[in-house]
């Protein structure tokens, strides 16, 4: 249990409401997080006083407020993601002996916010604030394979939209969802020489406790390298230095 109610309780509502679609009635948001509606009242007041919540009166209802955006901007400035990333991804580079980057998803594109070279591998174009199609990456797969199947579609809405590098890579919705299917069943992200010929990566994804990707870690190698032993050891490998970022950025789960 809390020490500090009124803070778990005013959190909560603005995590309520950043999950809606639209703003909510103070009614629901109280029926919904099991409290009193004079407490929610309350607690809407002082948050809508500081800017974390908008009442549209006409409406009768409540959604997230300019300082909201405010927190999402300064989180993105901390770049909080990358600085908690980096130590798992040194560990990973030392133990696979591989290059390895940690990338996040903005549109269509990954955007690269960390990359870690191991000794003797090959020159990577993923360089740090680097954007490169998501549909071609292992660490874009490994992503899109996390969100909704509405979104991916609304991402990709025909044929002009999926960017091709090397005359590779999926052409189509119908491919992509096929690459993404395979992705969700095996567990983790693969590209052979759709972003560099003659190299291939694999991806795991690293997910928020709602299930959708925050990020994505990736070790690429040669693809003359990919024998079933090597590439099950680099996703292994991945998975744990995922699960290290994961147990960091997320929150821990409430009782």
């Amino acid at each position: 249990m809390s020490n500090a109610p009124a803070a778990t309780n005013a959190l909560d509502v603005l995590e309520h409401l950043s999950r809606r679609a639209e703003p909510c009635p103070a009614a629901s948001i109280a029926r919904e997080l099991q409290l009193p509606r004079s407490s929610v009242y309350h607690l809407l007041t002082v948050l809508k006083e500081r800017g974390y919540v908008l009442h549209y009166a006409e409406e009768r209802r409540f959604g997230l407020g300019p300082a909201a955006y405010e927190l999402g901007a300064a989180y993105q400035r901390q770049a909080p993601l990358a600085r908690v990333a980096r130590a798992a991804m040194r560990r990973l580079v030392d133990q696979s002996g591989r290059n390895a980057h940690f990338a996040t998803l903005d549109g269509r594109d990954v955007i690269y916010l960390l990359e870690e070279r191991a000794p003797g591998q090959p020159t990577l174009i993923t360089d740090v604030g680097v954007r490169l199609p998501a549909h071609l990456t292992a660490s874009g797969l490994a992503m899109l394979a996390a969100l909704p199947a509405s979104q991916v579609r609304a991402l990709y809405p025909d044929r002009s939209t999926f960017t091709q590098r090397h005359d590779n890579g999926p052409r189509s919705l119908t491919e992509l969802r096929g690459l993404l299917t395979r992705t969700r069943t095996e567990g983790h992200a693969r590209e052979d020489g759709t972003v560099t010929p003659d190299l291939s990566s694999v991806a795991v994804p690293i997910l928020d406790r709602s299930g959708r990707p925050l990020a994505a870690i990736a070790v690429t190698f040669r693809s003359e390298e990919s024998e079933e032993g090597l590439v099950a050891g680099l996703v292994a490998q991945a998975r744990v230095a995922g699960d290290d970022i994961g147990r960091r950025v997320r929150p821990a789960s409430r009782p």
